[in-house]
């Protein structure tokens, strides 16, 4: 495993927590009324790397999930990015 991969094993995981995070604190919001995350805050976690862990957490806590947004935008961010690091694969790989 090149240090390139491992920087980007490091980041998605990171970004994971960090959306992990915020999901569930603004679900506690929702319920506490207290100040909330802003939806866009929370999409653009998810499309920089964080739609998977947002989708799992937000499908186990049931936060948003009436939300079409959330529903149908995340799937396709994942979508978006396997397609990404697939190609990252192709490109990198040495053999």
């Amino acid at each position: 495993m090149s240090k390139a991969d491992s920087l980007v094993i490091i980041y998605l995981c990171t970004i994971s927590v960090v959306t992990v995070v915020f999901t569930v604190y603004d679900k506690l919001a929702a319920k506490l009324d207290m100040w909330r995350i802003p939806e866009n805050y929370l999409m653009s976690l998810g499309f920089f790397g964080g739609a998977l862990a947002e989708y799992i957490v937000m499908r186990l806590i049931r936060h948003k999930t009436q939300h079409k947004k959330f529903m149908l935008g995340l799937p396709f961010m994942i979508i978006l990015h396997l397609v990404v690091l697939i190609v990252y694969l192709f490109l990198t790989d040495n053999h």
